[in-house]
């Protein structure tokens, strides 16, 4: 890490990690594509993970995701005393771990509200629709409106509002302002407010990495698969050689 951009408080350091990426190194085929990233994140924080195109941010949700592509070859990481390392996808996600992938993912085929449904089939059942529907009026409105159908922001809170469906304890967001207006995103950004202020904790991958800075606590940037900056969203705003070298803004 540079020692140049390291910004971490000391009261940042005195808190308790609830997700600790220790060191980790993962791989598509033999292509080293995450190296030796670490980073701690405190609950109830919003994490932005951001760097250029290819610096390994989506790699590194994918990892955290236990996602199986890339492969975990070195290192660990922790949920809550929670050894994800060694779990499986779908044991990290009953661990508590909630990926909205970049493509969102919607089922072809269901409406919206089977979409939410099909995602409480196996415990551990997460908000209600109800009170997703209270989160997202919009989606409540088209409940019965195929999922696929929506538009790009609409898509968008219905994959979030998916993986609440489940009892999450940690949101991963990969591009979630990917294509939507500015009003969209933010919309989206005083949603993902609120689901902070009901204590889950977010890491948001995000081109967009002003609207990330400006909703989040904290930045990590990767730089070819390392991390190069550990500290609060505000320096990163505040500090326009480091933006200019590592995100290009």
């Amino acid at each position: 890490m540079s020692e140049q951009f390291d910004t971490r408080t000391s009261h940042a350091a005195t808190l308790k990690p609830y997700l600790s990426v220790w060191e980790i190194e993962a791989y598509y085929g033999e292509s080293y594509i995450v190296q030796n990233v670490s980073f701690d994140i405190h609950e109830g924080e919003i994490l932005a993970l951001l760097g250029r195109n290819g610096a390994g941010k989506t790699s590194t949700l994918r990892t955290i995701a236990r996602m199986g592509d890339p492969e975990l070859k070195h290192g660990e990481i922790w949920l809550d005393h929670k050894p994800l390392h060694k779990m499986k996808s779908f044991e990290a996600a009953q661990a508590g771990i909630g990926l909205v992938p970049e493509d969102r993912s919607i089922i072809p085929g269901l409406t919206v509200e089977e979409n939410l449904q099909l995602a409480q089939i196996a415990p551990p059942i997460g908000w209600s629709l109800d009170r997703l529907y209270e989160l997202f009026p919009r989606l409540g409105e088209r409940r019965k409106q195929e999922g696929v159908t929506l538009s790009g922001g609409e898509q968008q809170m219905l994959a979030i509002a998916r993986a609440l469906a489940r009892d999450i304890k940690v949101l991963l967001l990969d591009e979630p302002y990917e294509g939507l207006a500015p009003v969209i995103v933010q919309e989206i950004a005083k949603t993902l407010n609120i689901i902070r202020d009901q204590g889950i904790t977010t890491v948001i991958v995000e081109q967009n990495a002003v609207a990330a800075l400006k909703l989040a606590d904290r930045a990590v940037i990767l730089d070819t698969g390392s991390v190069v900056f550990d500290g609060s969203a505000k320096e990163v705003l505040e500090n326009k050689e480091l933006r200019e070298q590592y995100l290009a803004i």
